[in-house]
């Protein structure tokens, strides 16, 4: 998809951009594949304010993605690619031969009318799943299960890719666009290509509305608040927040490793870039 620019006919239009949607489905999502679509507000359950900068937005339908790929060698074709508000990727409706639609994140190159198939071991196209075990090595891929069985839970962000460069002793390594380099068992399942709408990055709201239409709030600085408002507050004059940045709950910010100890860290091989 190509870039949308726009003459500066109103203010909110002179730093417009946006991803020119006009091959995408024009009409309603496929009513048996959505659900409702509670928002909270960045409240928790006791009502409490945990997410700043969350809440308005408009109304969402949520769009029920296929993750996991289990109607194995049965033949489906691409319907439609569709805007899904839920998540930056598109997606793509699917009709298998016995008539059953679902939907799957849509990957660069996948066209209407185009053939899909999931099974042990098909072709390495764009929109075909398979078990990490029965890929060749080098091919780049989105969606990966990091359970057998449980779904796919890394890359499927729009743009997103990870390369499969090897196998040992039952499990895939993966090489994801971080640089981080992840082991992964051979059973779990991917798709092939890269996730659809790598423009997403490039585009640029224009205005504080729209991003009050996707229900973000306006973010204020805690060095322009007062002390009782922010650690960062208060002050003679203009200062940049002290040489220990925090939260507004007082934990160390910018910089600051909050990652604690994962059941998942055994299976990184090697960390991703450092910054510095």
């Amino acid at each position: 998809m190509a870039l949308k620019k726009f003459n500066p006919i109103t203010p909110g239009q002179r730093t417009l951009v946006q991803i020119d949607r006009t091959q995408l489905h024009k009409g309603k999502p496929e009513k048996s594949l959505t659900e409702g679509l509670t928002k909270s507000g960045g409240r928790n359950n006791m009502g409490r304010l945990t997410a700043r900068n969350t809440g308005g937005g408009h109304k969402r339908r949520y769009r029920v993605i296929d993750w996991k790929r289990t109607k194995w060698d049965m033949e489906a074709t691409v319907e439609r690619i569709e805007y899904d508000p839920n998540r930056t990727a598109f997606i793509a409706l699917i009709k298998y031969t016995d008539g059953e639609l679902a939907y799957i994140l849509a990957p660069q190159r996948l066209n209407v009318g185009d053939k899909v198939v999931a099974g042990a071991k098909v072709d390495v196209k764009p929109g075909n799943a398979m078990p990490l075990r029965a890929m060749p090595v080098g091919t780049i891929i989105h969606n990966i299960e990091m359970k057998p069985g449980k779904g796919g839970q890394m890359v499927r962000a729009a743009g997103a890719y990870a390369q499969l460069v090897g196998r040992d002793q039952g499990y895939a390594q993966i090489k994801l666009t971080s640089g981080e380099l992840r082991i992964v068992r051979g059973e779990c399942m991917a798709t092939v290509g890269a996730v659809s709408n790598p423009d997403h990055m490039n585009t640029n709201m224009g205005k504080a509305g729209r991003n009050r239409w996707k229900g973000r709030r306006p973010h204020t600085r805690g060095v322009v608040m007062n002390p009782v408002d922010h650690p960062h507050g208060g002050g003679e004059g203009r200062t940049s927040g002290g040489r220990h940045p925090v939260t507004p709950t007082g934990k160390p910010t910018k910089g600051y490793k909050t990652r604690k100890n994962k059941a998942t860290d055994k299976y990184i091989v090697r960390r991703r870039k450092s910054k510095k």
